[in-house]
């Protein structure tokens, strides 16, 4: 199948987006300045390219944070930053903002049962029957707790519900399902798609904020949208964590098979079928359980640090709204366990996004259009590990949350040639989506919806921790309709990559790559984040989202 597209027809054809005549037709209708307009031309195709060439070579041994690789990946970035003119952003003068981990690896001597009220305890197998992360960060954790039934485990003000209500859990054992209560009302937990209340990471967060000691997923292929061997093999690698994060963490973080549940539950003298569909109502009630959860938890722990990197290009009035640009740039690093090559190179993930970060950086201080307000670029580490390093610069910023108008990040873009589709998602939870429709027509872009809104592709990149800090934020990427293809093409190619090149070491940068579709979403961001700083209102999140209250009031969801 055809991934790569002749070099020649990549910078012999297509180096811009518009011809002249087209881009002075189309500024009106951006509403941006001429010397503006044309910076955002000179976005090239060829600069990106050679950035991802680098970011991928087999020196930087693929970029895993607190590695030898990761660090150089980021004095680079930092000396790009430098050489651009961008003021340092981030620790004492510099353009490296440090972040301390914590790598915590679950033992096989680590032991976890069920005790009934009465009869036999149920021994349960390591990666069998469950996994098991401890994140208080220590070597061992001992548990003997009593285990209520949470439901969902969601407290959601903004559709009155709450299923903590009536129970105190501190010290126990959360019982809880995957994912959120069933709904085709948009205007509850948003219908079909997913909200933050559904994912495993808010099931864990919550249950440490009520006070519980551990917590227990039910996993269900179907509600997970990925089946068990995801989960044990996520689980049974090094968990890592921000070792100065001061929430509220769990000695015990699990997950349970579907089967396991079940057999929780018929100790209960509970029918777990029952259970999981009265949690998905409005009557259901929390219920502590004639069971208890009993573990020894053995780690392996290790401290690790790695760097944003941040770099500035200041606004001319000094105030206003900034603009963030982000895109991490860690990836896989090395597997020694592979046979052949085992360099996690990751160009497209996310060599693409640094690329575009890099050449956006460079239309910035290059322009005769100095911006009006201060415009961030931040590369981020660590997103692999679970959006570590953008949780840390959300909790970090060297400009309040609150003077933010708008994050664009880039993660993952194919170089596949001219696109004429984007995926804004998330945009349209903003007061900016209307902006976001205009600049897409005036780009010759269809905007292409989630095509699954219910796998929360909006929690999994490092926009969200922006968002989590009350800043509009969402992530640019193309579509699957590009110039000369049929969409059929498109979603073959985003296909092939995920099956064959993600998370993979074949994912390595190759001459013939086209970077036109980088390019090209290089320039409508650039157009986005000129358009946000001229507005006359800040950007703000839709009344009712459930960032809103972070953005208005500085509350962290």
């Amino acid at each position: 199948m055809e991934f790569y597209r002749p070099a020649a027809l990549v910078f012999g054809l297509c180096t811009g987006l518009w011809s002249t005549a087209q881009a002075a037709e189309a500024a009106p209708q951006l509403g941006l300045p001429a010397d503006v307009m044309a910076s955002m031309q000179g976005i090239d195709p060829h600069r990106i390219a050679e950035q991802v060439r680098f970011l991928a070579d087999d020196l930087l041994e693929g970029r895993g944070p607190g590695t030898r690789g990761g660090d150089i990946a980021a004095n680079y970035i930092a000396a790009q930053f430098a050489l651009y003119g961008l003021k340092p952003a981030g620790d004492n003068g510099s353009y490296l903002q440090k972040v301390d981990f914590m790598g915590v690896k679950t033992l096989p001597d680590t032991t976890a049962s069920l005790l009934p009220a009465h009869g036999a305890a149920i021994d349960l197998k390591l990666g069998e029957d469950y996994v098991v992360g401890n994140q208080t960060q220590t070597d061992s954790a001992d548990i003997d707790a009593p285990i209520v039934f949470v439901g969902y485990g969601i407290e959601a003000p903004e559709y009155k519900w709450d299923d903590f209500k009536g129970v105190d859990v501190k010290g126990k054992v959360v019982l809880v399902v995957v994912n959120e209560p069933p709904s085709k009302d948009a205007n509850f937990f948003k219908g079909e798609a997913l909200t933050y209340y559904g994912r495993w990471t808010y099931k864990f967060e919550e249950a440490a904020r009520k006070g519980a000691v551990g917590a227990l997923i039910i996993h269900r292929t179907d509600l997970a949208s990925y089946g068990w061997e995801v989960v044990h093999n996520s689980w049974s690698a090094e968990q890592v964590s921000l070792s100065n994060d001061k929430d509220p963490k769990l000695k015990a973080a699990a997950w349970i098979q579907l089967e396991v549940a079940r057999k929780l539950m018929s100790a209960a003298n509970l029918n777990l079928d029952e259970m999981l569909a009265t949690a998905g109502t409005r009557q259901f009630q929390a219920k502590e359980l004639p069971l208890r959860f009993k573990a020894h938890i053995q780690s392996q722990v290790r401290k690790f640090v790695s760097y944003n990197v941040l770099g500035l290009w200041p606004g001319k009035q000094g105030g206003g709204q900034a603009v963030v640009y982000s895109a991490h740039y860690d990836h896989l690093g090395i597997d020694p366990t592979l046979s052949g090559d085992h360099i996690y190179n990751g160009a497209v993930d996310n060599g693409t996004g640094c690329g575009i970060l890099l050449e956006m950086a460079h239309a910035f201080t290059t322009s005769g259009a100095r911006p009006p307000s201060p415009v961030l670029f931040a590369a981020v580490t660590a997103e692999e590990k679970g959006l570590l390093g953008s949780n840390y610069l959300g909790k970090h910023l060297p400009i309040p949350a609150a003077k933010i108008a708008l994050d664009l990040n880039y993660d993952a873009i194919l170089p596949m040639g001219m696109p004429q589709s984007v995926n804004v998602t998330g945009a349209e939870r903003t007061s900016f989506y209307s902006t976001v429709e205009k600049t897409a027509a005036a780009f010759g872009f269809e905007i292409q919806a989630d095509a699954e809104p219910g796998a929360g592709h909006y929690y999994r990149s490092d926009h969200f921790s922006m968002a989590r800090a009350g800043v509009p934020a969402f992530s640019i990427n193309t579509g699957v309709k590009f110039a000369g293809h049929t969409p059929e093409w498109g979603k073959a190619q985003h296909e092939e990559y995920t099956a064959k090149h993600y998370h993979r070491p074949s994912d390595e940068f190759s001459p013939t790559m086209d970077f036109t579709s980088d390019a090209a979403v290089a320039k409508f961001g650039f157009a986005l984040g000129w358009q946000a700083m001229l507005a006359p209102r800040s950007v703000n999140w839709l009344p009712g989202d459930e960032f809103e209250a972070a953005r208005l009031h500085g509350v962290a969801h």
